[in-house]
């Protein structure tokens, strides 16, 4: 008797997936170096310091843990105990790491964060001290579509994105600034479509919960499509809706996160 041949299709591999790796977790010690102003409450800084030696970051959307010591420590203990939040690296090489701070509040009327203040005000050559990345999820292989949305705490994640797009990528980019005139240069392909939402006065995250649950199942982009999304903690749900729900994106094929919380400086965005 022959064998039967099944009518029903065999699914289809996935072009890309997110693939967890696990790093080692070195303090490092460095110095800040340069500062660039990108817009009146974003700024680019750079540090830099032969400890900064091997530093690497494989996933886009990263995260170290950055010390703020008020003086000089001189011990690491004294470092380690310093004020510290989360960040996205954004570019590296030798003995250097460039860095990007959304800025909240005024640090000259004192009612900016920790890391905020020092981003703005710190004397060239203050001590900063750098933890991580313990872990990475790297994006292998190719998406047929993207949609990458965020305030201004995801560009530095965002434009590493954007580095691992081909020129004939397509997708969408939404990205959540104040107003006109703190919009960010993005550099993307040209089939990658950069919006800003303004939030003007409105809390943060608002506008583009609002904007994301305006998409519908018909915006979907063909094929298998990467979704990150990530801006205060109340973005999950309506990224989650809108990936998940109304597109229907595989959990593994979506980064949906809060990297920061109203209110809470200590809150640590999920790894």
């Amino acid at each position: 008797m022959p064998l039967s041949t099944s009518t029903t299709p065999s699914p289809v591999a996935s072009p890309f997936r997110l693939e967890p790796h696990g790093l080692e977790l070195p303090f490092r010690r460095a110095r800040l170096a340069a500062r660039e102003w990108l817009t009146r409450s974003y700024v680019r800084v750079r540090l830099e310091g032969t400890e900064l030696a091997g530093f690497t970051s494989l996933g886009a959307d990263d995260h170290i843990r950055v010390f703020f010591p008020d003086g000089s420590p001189q011990t690491v203990e004294e470092l380690r105990a310093a004020p510290s939040r989360e960040y996205t690296p954004l570019a590296w090489g030798e003995d250097w790491l460039e860095l990007e701070f959304a800025l909240h509040g005024d640090p000259d009327a004192g009612t900016a964060g920790v890391a905020a203040a020092w981003a703005a005000r710190a004397p060239l050559g203050t001590v900063a001290g750098v933890g991580g990345p313990r872990g990475s999820k790297v994006l292998v292989g190719r998406p047929d579509g993207w949609l990458l949305a965020g305030d201004e705490t995801a560009v530095p994640a965002i434009r590493r994105f954007c580095r691992a797009m081909d020129q004939a990528s397509l997708g969408s980019i939404l990205i959540e600034v104040p107003g006109s005139a703190e919009e960010l240069a993005i550099a993307a392909p040209s089939g990658v479509r950069v919006e800003f939402v303004h939030r003007g006065t409105a809390p943060a995250g608002t506008a583009l919960a609002a904007r994301l649950d305006a998409i519908t199942a018909a915006d979907r982009p063909s094929g298998s499509v990467f979704g990150f999304v990530a801006a205060e903690q109340s973005i999950v749900k309506p990224g989650r809706g809108l990936l998940l729900d109304r597109w229907g994106l595989s959990p593994e094929h979506v980064v949906v996160k809060g990297y920061w919380k109203r209110g809470e400086s200590e809150y640590h965005a999920p790894h």
